[in-house]
């Protein structure tokens, strides 16, 4: 995440964070009505399920993850409201308020608005951020940074430079003219209003408004002066508009997810062995890894963003693995996205493998199935070491790292429940 500094002395974008509020109230509008016709997909793209999720629920948490925002209006088509409450229902989401929309954008968002009214949510906001429900990325300083200039100026808006340059064309779809780039930007998401201001807009709006409008920050300056502050964002304020974006927001939100884990000894010493090379081989990947005896004598550990590694030597350590997906379960950690336990079974005998014998193999893929109700995905990697061996090679620690390092990647369904060779 980009650190960003704050405006005009009001602290910077930790202070929200460090405590645990703002300065003045901050409620959020998410219009979630469009049809996603440019997807090519039947079902609208702020429903469309990214890892078992719907991209909307991506884009609620990113909000909703923020102690400084009050309150989630998310305003849907009408058909849609049993869809989007079962959504919150089902993901948790606990301060989003569901509100139909209208006919058109403007009419669906000043129904939002209205929605935060002091007579029917309770507390009318200072500041009301305005995003597309199908920008889940937004990073919590720059709404910061949208928050403030809101407050001090009325309005504030994200902008990115040009990435084409715009031309008009002529009626006969001839060249007229083109426009010079530098001296324009594309208007982005969030935009943030003092309550007032965008609530005045909207009452002042025509049907012409209602209908053909496209710019809340352009009402804002029409119909009541407001000159709204712009400020340059992140490249992640990108929208899901093609049915191509969605396998990019899965690959980000894939990224995002394998950035830690922890390795869970069994407590002998060639398994603590190979979890410390692992943690060496790993790091390279830009992977953090912790090492702990066992995720049930350490609670805290199940809060964490955690994918899993259990490491157990020789014995089958199916029912340590167990125990793991069971305590995950009831932690309920794979509520928001699939969690990976990767089970490493390394044995040292000269004797039969774990491949040979065929029973435990079948009671990893029994496991690995009931795991997948839960979103859990359970793999297995089968490794072989001799104890005539001094220590672990470097080819076959890489080996097993990359492997791993690939499933809690990719995070592969039909793969779970399969014994794989490192």
């Amino acid at each position: 995440m980009n650190q960003r500094g704050a405006a005009d002395g009001c602290g910077e974008p930790q202070g929200f964070r460090r405590h645990g509020g703002a300065p003045f109230t901050v409620s959020v509008v998410l219009p979630a009505g469009g049809t996603g016709e440019r997807t090519g997909l039947p079902t609208p793209k702020q429903f469309c399920t990214v890892l078992n999720r719907p991209l909307i629920s991506y884009t609620i948490q990113a909000f909703e993850r923020l102690s400084w925002i009050q309150h989630i209006v998310v305003v849907v088509a009408g058909e849609s409201n049993a869809l989007m409450t079962d959504i919150i229902q089902r993901f948790q989401h606990t301060k989003v308020r569901v509100v139909s929309g209208g006919a058109t954008r403007h009419r669906s968002i000043f129904n939002g608005v209205r929605a935060l009214d002091a007579g029917k949510s309770g507390a009318t906001p200072d500041v009301v951020i305005i995003h597309d429900a199908v920008r889940p990325f937004v990073e919590e300083d720059f709404l910061f940074e949208i928050a403030m200039a809101a407050k001090e100026n009325g309005a504030s808006g994200a902008i990115r430079p040009l990435v084409s340059t715009v031309i008009a064309t002529s009626s006969e779809d001839y060249l007229d003219h083109s426009l010079e780039r530098s001296k324009y930007r594309a208007s982005e998401m969030p935009q943030g209003f003092l309550y007032h201001v965008i609530y005045q807009a909207y009452q002042k709006c025509s049907e012409v408004d209602f209908d053909f409008g496209t710019e809340c920050l352009q009402l804002a300056l029409q119909h009541t002066g407001t000159q709204a502050k712009l400020i340059e964002g992140p490249p992640t304020l990108w929208k899901v508009t093609y049915k191509r974006d969605l396998a990019a927001a899965e690959s980000i939100i894939k990224e995002s997810l394998c950035g830690s884990a922890c390795i869970i000894s069994d407590g002998s010493e060639r398994s603590r062995e190979l979890g410390q090379c692992l943690q060496r081989v790993m790091g390279s990947f830009d992977m953090e890894l912790d090492v702990l005896p066992d995720v049930i004598g350490d609670a805290s550990c199940l809060s964490k963003e955690w994918n899993f590694i259990q490491l157990s030597v020789n014995g089958s350590g199916l029912p340590e693995v167990e125990e793991t997906v069971r305590a995950l379960e009831a932690a309920n950690r794979a509520l928001l996205h699939p969690i990976v336990v990767v089970w490493v079974r390394f044995d040292t005998s000269d004797g039969l493998s774990i491949m040979e014998t065929g029973a435990r193999p079948l009671l990893l893929v029994e496991l690995a199935s009931a795991a997948k109700l839960q979103n859990i995905l359970l793999y297995g990697i089968h490794l072989h070491f001799s104890e005539k061996d001094a220590g672990w090679s470097d080819g076959s620690v890489k080996r097993l790292a990359e492997l791993t390092y690939t499933l809690i990647h990719d995070r592969n369904a039909i793969l779970a429940g399969q014994m794989l060779h490192a």
